[in-house]
């Protein structure tokens, strides 16, 4: 029988693919992305970052499983020390500065897909909200596989691919499926397709999490 993470995944394939063959992935890796756009989308990011790690923690007050909780109370800190040293060091070499951030307003994408995650939580169930946070984990490691033979000329570009190509992120992302596979498992029928539907969405969002920097959106 399918494991409920191999049905989300090829549900979202023309999504996931559509993601690796977006302008600014590609021109991530050939080092022609303006340095403009990648400070948008970091500032971006950084707030929805924020959201993501909260929401870990408000899915893990809901669990029982100590396993689970355990994981997505390490979560709200962060993916792992090593991503957020190296969005440090993103934040100073492109000089984006408190002032800045506090002043950039949220673009739409990413206020809705932050509104997505937080109403599968809300008024869906803690499974919903688990599996709407997988494929931030799932396609940030699978770009990061596919682009780190070619890497990237520009520094603080390659470092962004590496980030999400190390073991510890790997990890991360086979033990965030091995939740939601868990989960799926005790979940209803009914459940269960909220689930794909909730990973499916959020597919969509980090699509256009992409067109969104790359066209610096505003509202």
């Amino acid at each position: 029988m399918a494991k409920i993470t191999d049905t989300m995944r090829e549900q979202a394939e023309p999504l996931f693919e559509a993601s690796f063959n977006h302008p600014f992935v590609k021109q991530l890796s050939s080092g022609s992305l303006p340095q403009q756009t990648f400070r948008y989308y970091l500032k971006q990011d950084r707030y929805y970052l924020q959201n993501f790690a909260a929401l870990h923690s408000k899915i893990a007050d809901q669990m029982t499983d100590p396993d689970i909780k355990d994981f997505l109370y390490a979560g709200a800190q962060g993916f792992n020390d090593s991503e957020k040293e190296v969005r440090t060091a993103f934040f100073e070499e492109l000089n984006i500065t408190q002032k800045e951030i506090v002043q950039t307003p949220i673009a739409p994408n990413a206020y809705s897909y932050v509104t997505h995650m937080y109403h599968e939580l809300n008024e869906g169930t803690p499974s919903r909200a688990a599996a709407a946070l997988l494929p931030c984990y799932w396609l940030y490691n699978e770009i990061g596989q596919r682009l780190i033979q070619a890497g990237s000329p520009i520094k603080v570009y390659q470092q962004f691919i590496e980030t999400y190509d190390r073991p510890a992120f790997t990890t991360a992302t086979n033990k965030m499926r091995a939740i939601v596979d868990q989960l799926g498992a005790s979940a209803s029928a009914e459940e269960q397709e909220q689930m794909q539907t909730a990973f499916l969405r959020s597919s969509y969002f980090e699509l256009h999490f992409w067109e969104m920097a790359y066209k610096h959106e505003q509202w």
